[in-house]
Order: structure tokens, then sequence, then C-alpha cells
């Protein structure tokens, strides 16, 4: 592992945290109700697919373009990525999505009358159950949601980064899934499937913020868990994969 990919996953996941946070924070709801620049909820999901997209094209060749703790474990659980790059994946990812936080919030309190009510559901872009989510779901729920759209957002990365899939589309369908992703969960939990993205703005949004993150933290790290395993198993085709372990 070279110091070049721990940059390339901190940019990346800089810049995926400060554009779809980002879009969230600063253009879901401008100019208030009804006003038509407002992006609201398809924006927001357009705009997490776009960085990833936009993302994976820019430092794929680089790092893999992982951006997310989650994703870097459903690959190495799919034998696509080595044990020994996993903690230092983690730590550089974890760091931008902090550092997007930080540029978020120096953005948004430039504005007139900006403030953070900690409690509020999905305040500054955080992701939250029970009183917590912008639907009011369970905790229950919550965790169901993030691991099975976790779980799959693992088996299309994989799948689309085949060397049997077509080349050069994978970002395109991986883009395209988590504005899919984000379509269906912002309501139940305003959408984490990336532990880093959950604590990037966790950390400006509140004592109640906080406390219910280990949730998007254990729930993804799971689901990608099931995703890689399940790819793994489905992709089985004789061949060596990154661990040296023969594919049946």
């Amino acid at each position: 592992m070279t110091i070049r990919k721990l940059v390339a996953e901190f940019i990346g996941t800089f810049w995926l945290v400060l554009g779809g946070c980002g879009s969230a924070v600063l253009a879901a709801k401008f100019g208030g109700a009804g006003n038509p620049l407002g992006i609201g909820l398809l924006g927001v999901a357009l705009a997490f697919g776009l960085t990833v997209l936009t993302g994976a094209y820019a430092f794929g060749h680089v790092s893999g373009g992982h951006f997310n703790p989650a994703v870097s474990l459903g690959l190495w659980v799919g034998g696509r990525f080595p044990l020994a790059d996993l903690p230092g994946y983690v730590v550089a990812q974890v760091a931008g999505a902090s550092a997007a936080g930080a540029t978020l919030f120096s953005i948004a309190s430039g504005a007139a009358g900006f403030a953070i009510d900690p409690s509020a559901a999905g305040t500054f872009a955080t992701n939250g159950y029970g009183a917590m989510s912008p639907g009011g779901y369970s905790l229950q729920a919550a965790l169901i949601c993030e691991i099975v759209m976790t779980a799959m957002f693992l088996i299309v990365i994989l799948g689309s980064t085949h060397q049997r899939a077509p080349a050069g589309f994978a970002p395109i369908a991986i883009g395209l899934a988590l504005t899919l992703i984000h379509l269906i969960s912002i309501p139940v939990t305003n959408t984490s499937v990336n532990p880093a993205r959950s604590t990037g703005v966790a950390l400006f949004g509140g004592a109640q913020a906080v406390s219910q993150l280990w949730l998007f933290w254990v729930a993804p790290l799971i689901g990608a868990s099931i995703g890689g395993a399940i790819y793994r198993w489905l992709g089985t085709d004789g061949r060596p994969d990154i661990t040296g372990e023969t594919r049946a």
C-alpha cells in the first residue's frame, strides 16, 4: 500500500461527503418551502450518486475508489482487497469525511441565522433512527434498511467491477446504485451505507447524532460483509482471488 492510495481515499471520501451532505445541508431546502431552486430529496440522492461516479473515475485507478469503510470491508470479504490494507483505508476515509464535515460546517455557518438543532431529525445531514429518523422509523427498521442497502451496494460494486463486466462502466452503475439507495432510504435513516460519511457529519450534529452513530457503523459493516460473501459465492469460477485462494 502506498501513500498515494491513502491520499486518494482521503480526497475521494472528502468529495463524497462534501458533495452529498453539502447538497443536503446547503441546497435541499434552499429558499424555503415551494422555492423551485431547492433540489429536494431527488436532488440529494442524485448528488450522492454523482460524487461516487466522478470520484471513481478520478481516483479508481489509484486506490480502487472505495471512499467507504464498508466497501473496503466488503471487497475484502469478496476476495478483491487485501486485509493488510484495510486499517489504513478506513483511517484515510474517516479523516477525509471529517475534513469534509468541518469544511461544510464552515461554509454553512457563513449564512445569517444558521444553526444546528441537535434534536431535529437529519440535522446537518446526520443519520438517525426513532426521533432522529426523517420519517420516524424505528431502530429495527433502520437496522434492516442499512444492512440490506449496503449488501446490495456491495453486490453491484463487485458485479460491475468484475473482469467480465463491460469495461469502463462500473462507476456509472455504482453511482446509479447509490442514487437508488438514497431514493429508497432517505426517509428511513437519511441514508448512511457508509460509516465514514455518518461520522464526518455526526461530529457537528450534536450529542444525539453521536449517540446513534454506532448503528451506522455496525449495520453497514454487517451488510457489506453479507454482500461480499454472497457475491464471492455467486462469482466462483475456478480462478484465484486476491487472497490467493482458488475459487471452486
